[in-house]
């Protein structure tokens, strides 16, 4: 996979470094070229421009991309970026780092923004999902921001220990994904019986939300 990043600071040089470690063909676009010494990454190709300048994504060839990462520590770059990759080269997947959690509501499909990375909400939701039992927690805002990835830690006196997943009644537009027990994760089928303690992950739809947790909550 081809994935294109725009900023190389600490955070894009960090997804830059991974993605290399795990066999991806990167590009990092950056308007300094003192940042290539700076990052010491190895096997990345680089691009020196303002990524916010359509010629610039043309030259760095933004159209043979997979996937392009916004990951400035400019709200307004990443959202220019996002849009022109979505927009102008039809990219499929597009990724945008938030700086500012008040700008989260712009990161949506209208400006181009697949996923969006709010990184203050995502350490805030990983200290709630450590610390929150018996409630539904959202770990990430998936696509065009109508869909989220939640989790649920299941309190030992719930209703639902000791019933299986096939037997619970969930909004339609909401689905298990994983099941994590004594820190091991599962694939999660119908037939296996929920345990006090054990963490489930579902994918729902953020207007379904509200009716999990009763659901959930509940036992119903």
């Amino acid at each position: 996979m081809k994935v294109v990043i725009a900023g190389a600071g600490s955070v894009g040089a960090s997804i830059a470094r991974e993605l290399v470690s795990h066999g991806h063909d990167v590009l990092l676009i950056d308007e300094k070229p003192e940042s290539r010494a700076r990052s010491e990454l190895v096997g990345v190709e680089w691009f020196f421009g303002d990524a916010c300048e359509l010629t610039t994504l043309q030259e760095a060839g933004l159209g043979d991309a997979d996937v392009v990462v916004s990951a400035t520590g400019d709200d307004k770059v990443n959202l220019v970026v996002s849009l022109l990759a979505k927009s102008e080269f039809g990219i499929r997947r597009t990724v945008g780092r938030v700086n500012n959690p008040k700008n989260d509501w712009m990161f949506d499909d209208s400006w181009g923004v697949d996923v969006a990375v709010n990184t203050p909400r995502l350490m805030t939701a990983l200290v709630e999902e450590a610390v929150e039992i018996g409630d539904v927690v959202r770990l990430l805002t998936l696509r065009t921001g109508e869909t989220s990835m939640v989790e649920f830690t299941m309190p030992q006196d719930s209703p639902l220990v000791g019933r299986t997943l096939g037997s619970l009644r969930l909004p339609e537009e909401c689905a298990v994904v994983a099941l994590l027990r004594d820190e091991s994760p599962l694939i999660p089928s119908p037939d296996d019986v929920l345990e006090g303690g054990d963490e489930v992950f579902f994918i729902t739809a953020i207007s379904a939300e509200p009716e999990l947790r009763r659901s959930l909550r509940s036992g119903e």
